[in-house]
């Protein structure tokens, strides 16, 4: 991967797996991997979960159309930091008689805005949208504002005006330009859209995380069930998406071990962006996912003969993240890394 001309990235995998065997403060559990693996393979077989869950969120766009590739663009370019100080200071939207927090408030309020006429899936709005325009849009129903708006208005910004620049006014473009390659097009974003610049150093290297430029990819996707602009041959080379709450969910099944240092700095909020730590976690929640994913794909060779269709880190990320938002009040002991982040 190549950013504007700079020495070649290394990807997410790569990476990932620098990270894991090189890390101080975080330690991955092969036993533990088999044990999950054995309840995702059994729930894959079964067809208990799939790609299909996506759109079984009602937040979620259901259409296939090309205004779906725009509203995912804009809700992707939008996903970050959606953690509260706490229970009593809560970032809510209310829509349809229902409130919703974190990455549903979002979907929420995009949804809202657009049942309202507001026009914030248009690159020639919200290039140029103000301070009180998206306000009005990411309105709380408590007294706790969206965190960091000013950074999503700068977002909107330069996602704006980067595709009315150079694509036509349309993310669907830059789909057409890659030739039903996902790595065409997490290089495509990458390169030309700086806030998905997810990358770090670390012990010396330049590594990538690419958290919400590869989930974007992810999301059209499962909402076009792999079709149509969701077709990607090489869809399987994408990571898992790494997170808050993945992390905490690995660390939750035993598979993340963390050292006192991290669990002390971790209770203690002393983690910041850029930081070993944080850098430590997110790569070690990726490569363990790729271990999970192994052990899932050698355990359909070996009881059905072949791997299990459409499975891959994609739907492992999908299933750990929706099992977090299912389970909390059993993982709400587990500290996550709070930190204000524009990456995820």
């Amino acid at each position: 991967m190549n950013i504007n001309g700079t020495d070649k990235l290394p990807l997410p995998r790569e990476s990932s797996q620098f990270i894991a065997e090189n890390c101080d403060e975080v330690t991955i559990n092969e036993a533990a991997v088999d044990v999950l693996a054995e309840k995702l393979f059994n729930s894959f077989k079964k067809q208990e979960y799939s790609i299909q869950e996506w759109k079984h969120h009602k937040l979620h766009p259901q259409k296939m159309v090309q205004e779906t590739v725009d509203w995912i663009f804009i809700m992707d370019t939008l996903n970050f930091s959606f953690w509260s100080e706490s229970n009593d200071k809560r970032y809510l939207v209310e829509f349809n008689g229902e409130k919703h927090s974190g990455y549903w408030a979002l979907c929420a309020a995009i949804k809202r805005a657009v049942e309202e006429g507001i026009p914030i899936t248009d690159p020639s709005y919200y290039a140029k949208i103000t301070e009180e325009q998206l306000k009005q849009v990411f309105r709380s129903a408590t007294n706790t504002p969206i965190p960091l708006l000013e950074q999503r208005r700068k977002n909107l910004h330069e996602a704006g005006k980067v595709l009315l620049e150079k694509f036509g006014g349309s993310f669907v473009n830059c789909i057409l330009e890659c030739d039903k390659s996902a790595q065409k097009l997490l290089d495509l974003i990458v390169t030309n859209f700086p806030s998905y610049r997810d990358v770090g150093t670390y012990k010396g290297k330049r590594v990538s995380i690419l958290k919400r430029a590869q989930i974007l990819i992810a999301d059209i996707w499962a909402c076009f069930e792999a079709k149509s602009f969701g077709e990607f041959h090489d869809i399987d080379s994408l990571t898992m998406f790494a997170d808050y709450r993945v992390p905490q969910v690995l660390n939750y099944f035993g598979i993340l071990e963390y050292s006192d240092v991290l669990m002390k700095a971790l209770r203690e909020d002393e983690i910041s962006n850029g930081d070993p730590l944080e850098l430590e976690i997110r790569g070690c929640s990726i490569w363990a996912v790729e271990l999970i994913l192994k052990a899932v794909r050698k355990k359909a060779q070996t009881n059905g003969g072949k791997a299990l269709a459409n499975v891959n880190s994609v739907v492992v990320d999908f299933y750990l993240w929706d099992y977090s938002k299912d389970h909390w009040q059993d993982m709400k002991h587990i500290p996550i890394h709070r930190l204000r982040s524009t990456y995820y």
